[in-house]
């Protein structure tokens, strides 16, 4: 594709010139984008169903209860929970201070927490915010039916 630098100034035509030859034409990045869809989704599709064996493996070594919701949201719970619980520990036991003791309360705490939602709208916080999360999660449930169940 040829492109018109007359509208730009003189000492900027080079350095535009070069950027463009170093780039695909607009139908041709379309195209390739386009071609590669299919396997972007397989990668995708292949990803989640590694993360969703270890998110299951996971609850059953550590005997967490079943999430509950919505069937499209299940899933995403189950590796949201994963990867929360995965980075608090690290966070927590294997980078800071806490013993077997205090992740074992910090445990029992989510265990109380089974709607996938909540996991999923906690995905993207820090593991060593877990505790305030899961404490926060419990005061809202004290003296009302649990919300997050």
């Amino acid at each position: 594709m040829t492109h018109d630098l007359t509208a730009r100034p003189a000492d900027k035509r080079a350095g535009l010139a070069r950027w463009l030859a170093g780039r695909d034409c607009t139908d041709c990045w379309k195209s390739a984008r386009d071609a590669d869809t299919e396997s972007k989704e397989e990668w995708l599709a292949a990803k989640r169903a590694g993360e969703r064996q270890a998110a299951v493996e996971w609850a059953e070594k550590f005997d967490m209860p079943p999430l509950e919701g919505p069937e499209r949201a299940l899933e995403w719970g189950e590796r949201s929970r994963h990867q929360l619980m995965t980075a608090a520990h690290t966070a927590l036991v294997v980078e800071g201070g806490w013993d077997e003791s205090d992740w074992a309360e910090l445990e029992e705490k989510a265990r109380a927490i089974s709607r996938a939602g909540w996991w999923i709208d906690q995905r993207d916080a820090e593991g060593s915010d877990l505790l305030e999360l899961l404490d926060a999660a419990g005061e809202a449930d004290r003296g009302t039916e649990n919300p997050f169940r």
